[in-house]
């Protein structure tokens, strides 16, 4: 099985900036689909970005385009998110997530393992 666990969240001030990290317990980066996702309070989990390693391909949400950045480093095991011009609707419950890549190697719809989450507020 797979863990992840994600670490950087905090409270900041709109306009700030915050660096997630999701280490993962082992290496599963190889044809699968490492995202993270969102939970505001009243609002549907949101996909605010992901990283197709089968293609290389990344996705951003538009709420946060031109603003977040997704890397991860393989040798660490470690995903990342950069989260700059931060705004207020930024804020919510942050996931890190795998997906196995589907049998045509695009990302799901639904991954298969999560993280516990780490709380970003924005202010």
């Amino acid at each position: 099985d797979v863990q992840l666990v994600e670490s950087g969240g905090g409270s900041v001030q709109a306009g700030g900036s915050l660096r997630l990290s999701c280490a993962a317990s082992k290496y599963i980066y190889f044809r699968y689909c490492m995202g993270w996702f969102r939970q505001s309070p009243g609002k549907e989990r949101e996909r605010v970005a992901h990283i197709n390693n089968g293609d290389g391909s990344v996705y951003y949400a538009d709420s946060v385009e031109g603003r977040f950045t997704i890397s991860q480093d393989g040798a660490k095991n470690t995903l990342y998110l950069q989260m700059n011009s931060l705004k207020p609707e930024d804020t919510g419950t942050y996931y890190c997530a795998a997906g196995r890549l589907t049998w045509n190697g695009r990302c799901p719809n639904n991954f298969g393992y999560w993280g516990q989450g780490t709380q970003v507020t924005v202010s």
